[in-house]
């Protein structure tokens, strides 16, 4: 039974792993990269993309962004009033929705991209520390979003959502005075699973931190490489 079930795991992300590599030509024939955004729920992705992809559009960097939810379209419409493409994905099949974008997802909405109007496409996923690190959706890079207010031991207990990353955002640095939190243990916890991964430390709230993950962004629209 148990080699069975492997079996069944080893099938479904071969399958994923096949449209992942369809969507990745798909996305080099238009020109444009791609950026897989994940986070817990509530980390604060929509709010750090709304603070940077404004001054993205007015450097010339043509962005835009699929949104992923289980259901309902409220960070959409906030990215939408910023003037960019976006397209909503809801997962929500009928009965609580899947816990992550999957390469197939992802390719039913590519009709709806301008892609060859893009330099830039952010995917933001589905808030989950789990299933999103194990599904390739055709990105270029990923990054990830980490909260104070989670704890400092969420890469030890997520550890391949932090590992399958090239960038870690640890963001509400604004909270730090009012949380019992140790932020040296955070990243000393990230070290030890994915050492020497980029990192930024940011507040979406107060902006602080926010032109390195801006400039991170621009470099992956130019084709510069990032490190993994």
């Amino acid at each position: 039974m148990h080699r069975t079930k492997v079996r069944v795991v080893e099938d479904v992300l071969d399958a994923n792993d096949t449209i992942a590599a369809a969507n990745r030509a798909d996305f080099a024939r238009a020109g444009v990269r791609v950026v897989n955004l994940m986070s817990a729920p509530g980390a604060g992705k929509t709010a750090l993309l709304e603070r940077v992809l404004g001054e993205l559009r007015d450097d010339g960097v043509r962005v835009g962004v699929l949104e992923g939810d289980v259901q309902g379209s409220l960070d959409a419409d906030r990215l939408a009033s910023l003037h960019v493409p976006v397209v909503q994905l809801d997962t929500d099949p009928g009965f609580g929705g899947e816990c992550h974008l999957d390469a197939n997802m992802v390719r039913s909405a590519l009709p709806q991209l301008p892609l060859g109007e893009l330099d830039l496409l952010v995917v933001e996923n589905v808030g989950n520390l789990v299933c999103p690190a194990e599904f390739r959706v055709g990105e270029h890079a990923r990054a990830m979003v980490c909260s104070v207010a989670e704890g400092e031991d969420k890469p030890l207990k997520y550890p391949l959502m932090f590992r399958t990353c090239e960038l870690v955002l640890v963001n509400k640095l604004d909270l730090l005075p009012h949380l019992d939190f140790d932020l040296d243990k955070l990243l000393g916890n990230l070290d030890a699973v994915h050492p020497g991964v980029e990192r930024m430390l940011v507040s979406a709230r107060t902006g602080a931190g926010l032109g390195p993950w801006r400039g991170w962004l621009a470099r992956v629209a130019a084709r510069a490489e990032v490190a993994a």
